[in-house]
């Protein structure tokens, strides 16, 4: 494998709006080989069965999301999110989330994948604690878990831009190294990289001082670091330029507590080269795809007010959207797909 076009269940339409059958047709119709399952879509499905969101009716919707995969040649890539697991001080909810842990062994098997990805802790709900000793401890016994499951489960690591502990590819980088299991990597993606250490949507120039150089600094170290076969997949999108920016006031605030990029991320992300977006997308592509030396699932995630909007249509909106923007990510690459 080379390259391989995905996307991400929820950048064609949310769950609770958009039929997920629907949102396959259009992945098909406009090229995507493989699909991000967002773990919403799955409950969605199974909350629709008698006795709701059981334990074996998700199983049962897991099986029905395979036979629609299996039916339109998709691939099923991975089931995300596994959420606010690491550091959970509270050592009940940290026992629930490995119940939970066992079911999603399960759930990936039935669809096909080996991968679980798990976002770095932001939960505003249960305490959790930032020392990396806990953290890395936490993932450990995933890691540990899924080494006993056959096939092998895989975790891909993602950082946050807005985690308050672990929001950088540093960050993550460095959890992988600690955990230091072969079935322990991570996920890359271009807007955690830009929002952490180019982009500001909380200010006017929609972006840090010195960015440039920071950026560039921080992806020469990327490309040094990295171990490539640790990056299980890669994630692309771009986002909004904030006008203006985002602060209490702003109409996407929903909480005063949720950061600003946070808030930015769920409401005005876009696919790369769209009208409107203005990170460094295709500089931290090219780092990725050329400097890291990355081959095989890139994927693309869109969380946007728009994915909300009603109508059959918009999925299909969604998949031409894309669709387009890897068109031109990848002639600008030279990718050999």
């Amino acid at each position: 494998m080379t390259y391989k076009l995905a996307i991400a269940s929820h950048s064609l339409g949310r769950a609770s709006v958009h039929d997920l059958a629907n949102k396959l047709d259009q992945a098909v119709q406009y090229g995507y080989e493989g699909v991000e399952i967002f773990f919403e879509d799955l409950e969605m499905i199974a909350k629709s069965y008698p006795g709701g969101f059981t334990p074996d009716n998700q199983l049962r919707a897991a099986s029905y999301i395979k036979e629609l995969c299996e039916k339109r040649s998709l691939t099923v890539i991975a089931l995300q999110p596994f959420l606010f697991y690491e550091g959970l001080m509270d050592e009940e909810q940290h026992r629930l989330k490995i119940e939970k842990l066992h079911i999603w062994f399960q759930l990936v098997k039935i669809l096909g994948t080996d991968i679980i990805q798990i976002p770095s802790n932001f939960s505003f709900d249960e305490p959790f604690s930032g020392d990396k000793a806990k953290i890395v401890q936490d993932l450990m016994e995933v890691a540990d878990l899924g080494l006993k499951e056959t096939p092998v489960v895989r975790f891909a690591y993602e950082g946050m831009a807005w985690s308050p502990y672990v929001s950088s590819w540093e960050d993550v980088w460095e959890i992988v190294e600690l955990v230091n299991r072969p079935n322990f990597g991570c996920v890359l993606d271009t807007f955690h990289i830009a929002a952490k250490v180019w982009a500001d949507p909380s200010s006017p120039k929609g972006k840090r001082v010195n960015a440039e150089e920071e950026l560039a600094a921080s992806l020469a170290q990327m490309e040094k670091k990295i171990d490539v076969s640790k990056v299980y997949y890669i994630q692309v999108a771009d986002a909004e330029f904030m006008d203006p920016p985002i602060g209490d006031s702003h109409p996407w605030v929903v909480a005063p507590n949720h950061p600003p990029r946070m808030t930015w991320s769920r409401n005005g992300r876009l696919f790369a080269f769209e009208e409107g977006g203005y990170l460094p997308v295709l500089e931290i592509s090219k780092s990725l795809v050329h400097g890291l030396g990355y081959k095989g699932w890139i994927s693309l995630e869109l969380f946007s007010r728009s994915i909300a909007e009603v109508g059959r249509e918009v999925p299909e909106k969604h998949a031409k959207r894309g669709r387009d923007s890897w068109n031109k990510l990848a002639k600008s690459l030279e990718l050999n797909q």
